[in-house]
């Protein structure tokens, strides 16, 4: 997910780039008449052909507004519903991160410490080690593990319904050389994140989605975001229907799949508004410790869009306005989410219910965000 060539080629492939939010009554009584976020989301839709759009955004006063753009089910007049749920695909990294912050934290786990110590053997293949790439490595993108997503097929529709272990994604991988040498290049891999998730559950001895849930979306407050179970196709409250192109091109609603080949670079579900408490709360130091967030923000640049760089499972983006935004993004079949927040609580994420399918579209998202920060 995220990278150039991916969103302008095959970005289904790719994946997924403090106080309780107000009621949406709320929120939408406080849209301005002349809101240039809305505008922009209209033209998402009537200019760039995507279903549907939605936002929150906060601005610096703690306002909150969340406008709609499109229609929740393509052939109806249904409207999008307010802050509704959305496959979140890579923003699922950064929650991954956080816990295996936590658990550096503890002493449980080291950053420089190679994937061996954790999950011996795991890791060979061509030029692949796991004596040599360490958790710090995987956590950037800069550990030279190929990306399984792009020999995966992720946006062929008979995978629809398959599920994948964890380990069926890692063997994926390992069938290829590796990219580069751990260390020597930054290049975005989904495969890293499948390797991290195994390690906290390796240390922890329990599942992924239960360490998320209990360290991250709880101490938070998420109220509507989830790392859904085993078997669990459907979104579980109000939502937006996602879309993907048919064999003929025409969209087709992949609302309903198996998640399970995205697992920690992806699967999770959320609202615009949760994810803006999200990173707000872990840029406010409320989910981390000083050093493990200061460790997080230490980025390097990423070949995403002009300026970005990337952290420990963080992206930094420069602003128009001045100033840098800190958040990630996500692509998975039928959505993409794009979270941006300020130091001085500025917040803003956008969904999309389609991937885009050129660059000039990706980067309309974007502006997107950056309009809802800046303006």
């Amino acid at each position: 997910m995220l990278t150039r060539k991916a969103l302008a080629t095959a970005v289904a492939a790719a994946l997924l780039t403090a106080a309780v939010a107000q009621p949406a009554v709320a929120a939408t009584a406080a849209l301005p008449t002349h809101d240039p976020v809305r505008t922009e989301l209209t033209a998402l839709v009537d200019t760039d052909g995507f279903p549907g759009a939605l936002a929150s955004v906060t601005d610096r006063r703690g306002r909150i507004r969340q406008p709609t753009a499109g229609v929740a089910v393509l052939g109806t007049n249904r409207p999008v519903p307010v802050d509704g749920q959305v496959r979140i695909g890579s923003n699922t990294k950064t929650f991954v991160a956080v816990v295996m912050l936590q658990l550096v934290a503890e002493h449980r786990v080291r950053l420089d410490a190679p994937v061996d110590t954790y999950l011996p053997g795991l890791l060979r293949g061509d030029g692949i080690d796991g004596r040599r790439i360490t958790v710090r490595q995987l956590l950037q993108h800069t550990s030279g593990l190929p990306n399984y997503t792009e020999f995966l097929g992720v946006d062929d529709l008979s995978l629809r319904f398959r599920h994948f272990q964890p380990q069926d994604l890692v063997d994926v991988a390992l069938a290829h050389p590796a990219d580069f040498a751990p260390g020597t290049k930054w290049e975005y891999s989904n495969t890293n994140y499948i390797v991290a998730g195994l390690i906290i559950e390796k240390v922890t001895g329990r599942p992924l989605a239960q360490q998320i849930t209990d360290r991250v979306i709880r101490k938070a407050g998420l109220r509507d975001t989830y790392f859904p179970g085993n078997g669990e196709f459907g979104i579980r409250e109000r939502h937006p229907h996602g879309y993907t192109p048919d064999a003929n091109g025409a969209p087709f609603d992949i609302t309903v799949l198996d998640p399970s080949w995205a697992w920690a670079a992806g699967e999770m579900v959320s609202t615009p508004s949760d994810l803006n408490k999200f990173f707000a709360e872990l840029i406010a130091g409320k989910l981390l410790p000083a050093a493990q967030l200061a460790e997080m923000r230490t980025t390097v640049p990423a070949d995403l869009w002009p300026g970005a760089r990337y952290g420990l499972g963080l992206i930094s983006s420069p602003l128009s306005c001045g100033g840098v935004a800190w958040g990630h993004g996500g692509d998975i079949p039928g959505y993409e989410t794009r979270t941006e927040v300020t130091a001085d609580g500025r917040a803003a994420t956008v969904a999309i219910t389609s991937l885009p399918d050129t660059e000039q579209k990706a980067n309309d998202v974007l502006h997107v965000v950056d309009t809802a920060l800046c303006s």
